[in-house]
Parts: C-alpha cells; sequence; structure tokens
C-alpha cells in the first residue's frame, strides 16, 4: 500500500491535502479520486510502473473524494468504479480483497473498505486524528447512522484505520472511543442549550463552540442540527414556527 497525497491542501482537508492509497499487484487499485490534480495524477502513474489501473474505490460522494475521477478515467479508460450500490460484498484490489462496509452518516453512501487479512481500514471520512468529523445534516449527513457506523467498524476490530484525511491510525479502538464519547458530551451541550432557551442551531454554536471564525460557523451550525435532528428522531425534541424546543417527559 502506497499512500499518494491529493494535493489539494486546505484547512478543511488538511495541509497534505486528501488521502489516496494505491494498491498494486495483481489487479491494482486506488482509493478515492482526489480532485484531478496533475501532480496527483501523475504520481498514481509513476508508482504503477506502466501497470494498468484495474479499480477505483470512492468511500463517498463528496467532491475532495470523488472529484478527480473523470480525470483517472481519462487516464485509465477502463477503470471499474467500486462505490456505493456496487453488487458485490468484496472485491479484488492489489494482491488482496476489499470487504465493503457501509458507514453511512458522515454522507448517505459512505463506504469503508476493509483488508480484512492484513487488518486495514480505509475509512474515508469516518475518523480522523487532530479533529473532528462535521455530520453536515443539511446535505444528507445523518448522526445516528454515524454513530451506528462507528460501532459497526468498532466491532470488526481493524488494526489500522486509513482515513481520507491525516495519518493513518494504528490503534482504532480509543480513537473510536473517543469520537463516541466526544459526541455524547455535544448533546448533552446541545440538551443544556435547548434547557436554556436556544431556539436556533445558530443561537447553539456560540454556547458550545464559543467565537469561530465565520467560515467555520456554517459547518458547526450543521452539525449542531445533527444533533437536534437525532434528538428530534428519538422523541426528546421537537421544532416548530418558534424554532427548537426540548419535549416534555
Amino acid at each position: 500500500m502506497l499512500l499518494l497525497p491529493a494535493n489539494n491542501a486546505s484547512p478543511w482537508t488538511g495541509p497534505t491535502g486528501n488521502n489516496t492509497y494505491l494498491l498494486s499487484g495483481g489487479e491494482a487499485a486506488l482509493i478515492d479520486a482526489g480532485v484531478g490534480n496533475a501532480a496527483h495524477i501523475h504520481s498514481v502513474e509513476t508508482a504503477l510502473g506502466g501497470q494498468p489501473l484495474r479499480r477505483i474505490f470512492i468511500t463517498h460522494s463528496h467532491p475532495d473524494h470523488i472529484g478527480g475521477l473523470d480525470a483517472i478515467i481519462s487516464r485509465w479508460p477502463s477503470v471499474e468504479v467500486v462505490c456505493a450500490g456496487y453488487p458485490a460484498a468484496t472485491v479484488k484490489a492489489g494482491d488482496t480483497e476489499l470487504r465493503i462496509i457501509s458507514t453511512p452518516g458522515h454522507a448517505p453512501d459512505h463506504l469503508c473498505f476493509f483488508d480484512e487479512t492484513a487488518g486495514d481500514m480505509y475509512c474515508g471520512d469516518l475518523v480522523r486524528i487532530g479533529g473532528s468529523i462535521v455530520i453536515p445534516a443539511s446535505k444528507g449527513g445523518d448522526l445516528g447512522k454515524y454513530l451506528d457506523s462507528l460501532k459497526r467498524v468498532r466491532a470488526l476490530s481493524p488494526k489500522r484505520l486509513l482515513p481520507g484525511h491525516g495519518p493513518i491510525i494504528d490503534d482504532p479502538a480509543p480513537l473510536i472511543d473517543e469520537y463516541l464519547q466526544h459526541r455524547a458530551q455535544r448533546e448533552a451541550q446541545v440538551i443544556a442549550a435547548l434547557g436554556d432557551g436556544a431556539k436556533t442551531p445558530e443561537a447553539i454554536v456560540p454556547r458550545i463552540y464559543g467565537d469561530l471564525l465565520p467560515a467555520l460557523r456554517s459547518a458547526a451550525a450543521d452539525s449542531v442540527l445533527a444533533h437536534l435532528v437525532k434528538l428530534q428522531d428519538e422523541g426528546r425534541a421537537e421544532v416548530s414556527e418558534k424554532g427548537w424546543t426540548l419535549t416534555e417527559s
């Protein structure tokens, strides 16, 4: 396995941009497509050493993970795309097989790919070191499903998580537990804010996050909305023309 940065560095994607992973061997495969950066495409081509790219696995359809797909198909027209809805449960990649694991939450179509022989889980935007994962409720994110996905991956006991951003995770279970604990703490903060009379995600954000840069406020509000929708699904909160409130127990 070779990690090839997608060369799309930003505050959101990290200092080297998205991670893509090349599995060379019998049926060379790439995990995630990057954004079509020419240097990234060249690095894939160089690493292949003349070998054809047989498959590309897409963890989910957010632009930083799928934006380079057209460029990859243009360079390797016969490449097979493995994404949500693929009809098989396992697929050959390099000299191994990857098991497709449905992990919705961050996105409705989010997948992880598990090399059960090596214990490696290519986990897209399920988790990352040094930051949390936004659950964009206004764009199909679902916090309840995300928490279920975290628990599903933890139960599979991968040896490593290979994320779409940041360094490889060599001890997955404690990080997943930290994520679950963090979301429980956020939920308690949202409930407390509702109890204090906050009615909207935008009103709740400063109570939880403090003074954020304007560029981050909308993402924070979307994450708060994800918590509110989860509470609504569980019958613990409701929304009306006056805003969000806790339900009476």
